[in-house]
């Protein structure tokens, strides 16, 4: 090899660090994330629902100091753009069953970004969808943006967790592709 020139393959780049040595973590941090999203979706679920606050005072637990965040459409877009992101950059490190379950995941999360990006364009705009008060995706049109998003964030992550457990929990063909060490001991 020529002095200076680069081997390719040699040196793993962070990608491929977040879906081997660093897989486990990654996914930890991952889920840490998404569990306190999901907190925030819960607690407002519950002001509503337990408490019987009025949706503009139900906030979630963020909500309640930074109230702009609940209708800052940047935020929810970016939360789901991060979850985008995180299914698509941690796909790799999955193999045989483990890899299906997370492919559903992403594939209900690619849906729930678009709706996100329909809500962001709207705001943007300053024109929401059918003359709607306020930015609307395109379920929302059936089904209140709180209940819906609750839903969407279940549908994520109930694959999502079955992704993680069968990831842990490998059969030994799987185990056998894996590059990772994120496989409990076989017993």
């Amino acid at each position: 090899m020529a002095t200076g020139a680069v081997s390719v393959g040699r040196s793993p780049g962070r990608l491929t660090g977040l879906n081997t040595r660093h897989h486990r973590l990654a996914l930890n941090i991952y889920l840490l994330i998404v569990v306190a999203h999901w907190a925030e979706h819960l607690a407002q679920a519950v002001q509503v629902y337990v408490l019987g606050w009025p949706l503009p005072q139900a906030r979630g637990v963020l909500g309640l100091p930074f109230p702009w965040l609940v209708t800052s459409e940047w935020m929810h877009y970016g939360y789901a753009l991060l979850m985008l992101a995180g299914l698509i950059i941690l796909r790799p490190g999955f193999t045989g069953r483990s890899r299906t379950w997370w492919n559903i995941s992403l594939g209900i999360q690619v849906w729930h970004h678009l709706e996100h990006l329909l809500l962001l364009v709207q705001a943007l705009a300053g024109a929401n969808l059918l003359g709607r008060p306020a930015p609307t995706s395109l379920i929302q049109l059936l089904v209140p943006r709180m209940e819906l998003h609750l839903f969407y964030n279940a549908l994520v992550f109930a694959p999502m967790v079955v992704a993680m457990i069968l990831h842990r929990r490998p059969r030994p063909a799987e185990r056998a592709l894996m590059r990772c060490n994120c496989a409990a001991a076989p017993a």
